[in-house]
């Protein structure tokens, strides 16, 4: 799954951006029985990717998003990415939630005139056979969003079976797509599946891009409007090469906050 999750804030029509936009920098107790409605959305997944997240700021009420969806959805893997950090008033972040141990995580800063957009990758099975998980959100200008993508393609050299999702903030079969995937060696499996506005979806701009050696069994788009976007799903099938490893039962001190 990815989900752009706009902090835990609802928003049903326009007018909110407008009636609610204090929300971005003010806590509210709405924001926690969203974060709840969403920790029961996602406990079905296997890996979750989460955009427009808080890491702990005064607007979420110092609560780390991504540690708290983690809790409550009953995933054992967590990690999250700040990629602009305004301290006590915002920490715009990544996310993600795995219930595979990863052998690796990084951290990349994408390109930009303004910095605050990342990637974050959670690598699974083994380096001789990996499944590379990607997570972006992309800026809102093209000539921004090329360059980001060119920095992607780039990592994905080094990946052997990559998976790249998230808020890309361009639609299907746009040029960056069509560039990224050329170069990354990725495929859309299904276009125009709509994510936003949540209320009235109409814009394909949230992605799951795939390697060809894995199996696309399953792409949709959830009617879950918790957010301003809705959460792309995917079920892939993985080459019999690829042994991903569950979380251990027995108590470890996790590699990973």
């Amino acid at each position: 799954m990815s989900y752009n999750i706009q902090t835990g804030i609802e928003t049903r029509y326009f007018g909110h951006y407008l009636t609610r936009g204090w929300r971005h920098v003010l806590p509210h107790p709405t924001r926690l029985s969203n974060l709840d409605r969403i920790s029961q959305l996602i406990s079905g997944f296997d890996v979750v990717g989460l955009q427009e997240v808080d890491a702990g700021s005064f607007r979420s009420g110092y609560i780390n998003q991504v540690e708290y969806l983690a809790t409550h959805a009953q995933f054992p893997c967590w990690y999250s990415q700040t990629n602009r950090n305004l301290g006590k008033v915002a920490q715009h972040s990544n996310g993600i939630l795995s219930r595979f141990r990863p052998f690796a995580v990084n951290e990349y800063k994408l390109p930009g005139m303004i910095p605050g957009r990342g990637a974050l990758a959670m690598r699974f099975g083994a380096p001789e056979a990996s499944l590379d998980v990607v997570i972006v959100h992309l800026a809102l200008g093209q000539r921004t969003r090329m360059r980001q993508l060119d920095f992607v393609a780039e990592l994905l050299q080094d990946f052997q079976h990559p998976v790249v999702m998230g808020d890309f903030n361009c639609r299907s079969m746009s040029l960056e797509i069509d560039r990224l995937c050329t170069r990354g060696d990725l495929c859309e499996p299904l276009h125009h599946l709509h994510t936003f506005p949540s209320w009235r979806p109409q814009h394909n701009i949230d992605h799951i891009l795939v390697a060809p050696t894995l199996k696309v069994e399953k792409a949709e788009v959830l009617d879950h409007p918790l957010s301003d976007h809705l959460p792309i799903v995917m079920q892939v099938g993985l080459p019999e090469n690829l042994k991903l490893l569950p979380w251990p039962h027995m108590a470890l001190e996790p590699p990973f906050p």
